[in-house]
């Protein structure tokens, strides 16, 4: 980076802002591609770090295979673009949702996650609704605890009621293994597999998950897929989970040194809106590429406290400094739109289309 591109940023857009290296986006693509390809199993990109159409639809011309949403909001905003094949990563309950997700299956072919008999229940209104039968795969929790039936037999029951379900199909299994527990979700993921088939099921979808699984892709005997998603921008946390390196982080919060008050502190002009206050298990907000050894060491909603007492060189006020966020997904929802450079030239702007979409 140049001084030049940093005040012309700075100038042009202001501070606090995120700046995304397109050559490394596009490298960051191919590589996670390349890595889905040779371990013979799809790629289902999730958008949740990047939330634009655009991005989405250069990792399905790469060779992914559909893509990866949370929510449903996300997922209509990627049908509207016209992205065909969704997988929605998440329980999707009520009235108001299921209207939504029948109008969704008439733009799009739709799979949905299940792990409870309550959201199974409420699928086949929206399938009503579309006319179509609604997939659904069996959220399986192996080990992460968070969403996901605890057992196979718990899976098991789950692919049967939604067989038995009208207006479903059952589709297969989700997995979001631990990246040491891949051993545990084989023997589960091969119990369930055995007692759906002995239930006449097959599942046509095995989706394992997450670019800290980088290492794993492949290794579960029957998956068909994987969801990366922090891959296309990737972050502290994942250079120290070596799922990267920093020549691999593609987004850079541009900040500005709004203030030096004391010689070993500062202000950046990024606060907890703009960096989130996820630590992700690390020390300080975020690393700063000019300044490696400050730390940004807490924040207000518009400071970013720097502690500059381990730091060799020190900022001066008016410094535009680039920042590598803890976790990068969490501060893209914070903004209306990313600044696209290539080296030292700025190529425009791309929204963050499904900002905000938590529902």
């Amino acid at each position: 980076m140049t001084t030049t591109l940093a005040a012309k940023i700075a100038n042009d857009y202001g501070t606090p802002a995120l700046v995304i290296d397109m050559d490394r986006v596009e490298r960051n693509i191919a590589r996670i591609q390349k890595v889905c390809d040779d371990a013979g199993v799809a790629n289902r990109p999730h958008i949740k770090t990047h939330k634009s159409p655009v991005i989405a639809k250069m990792q399905i011309a790469a060779g992914a295979k559909g893509i990866t949403c949370q929510k449903l909001g996300e997922a209509e905003i990627m049908a509207d673009a016209g992205i065909d094949d969704i997988l929605i990563s998440y329980n999707l309950l009520g009235d108001e949702k299921m209207a939504r997700l029948g109008a969704l299956q008439a733009k799009a072919n739709v799979t949905v996650a299940a792990d409870n008999s309550v959201v199974i229940g409420d699928l086949p209104k929206a399938a009503a609704i579309s006319g179509r039968n609604v997939n659904v795969v069996v959220e399986c929790d192996t080990g992460r605890k968070r969403a996901g039936v605890e057992t196979p037999a718990e899976a098991i029951a789950l692919a049967k009621e939604i067989a038995a379900s009208k207006g479903l199909t059952f589709a297969g299994f989700m997995l979001y293994p631990t990246e040491t527990g891949w051993p545990d979700a084989q023997k589960f993921y091969d119990e369930a597999l055995a007692g759906v088939r002995a239930l006449g099921l097959e599942p046509t979808i095995v989706s394992t998950g997450g670019t800290p699984n980088l290492k794993n892709v492949g290794k579960l005997k029957g998956a068909t897929e994987h969801r990366f998603g922090t891959y296309i921008y990737n972050d502290r946390m994942q250079v120290a989970a070596g799922s990267a390196t920093w020549d691999d982080c593609a987004l850079n919060v541009y900040s500005t040194v709004v203030s030096r008050a004391g010689p070993e502190r500062g202000i950046l002009d990024a606060g907890s809106k703009t960096l989130t206050p996820d630590t992700g298990g690390l020390d300080g907000y975020g690393l700063i590429l000019e300044h490696p050894e400050a730390k940004i060491a807490r924040f207000a909603e518009e400071h970013g406290f720097l502690d500059l007492g381990r730091s060799n060189t020190r900022p001066n006020v008016g410094d535009v400094v680039r920042i590598v966020p803890n976790h990068v997904c969490v501060v893209v929802n914070m903004f209306d739109e990313v600044v696209m450079v290539r080296g030292d030239e700025i190529i425009g702007t791309l929204p963050v289309a499904a900002r905000g979409k938590l529902r």
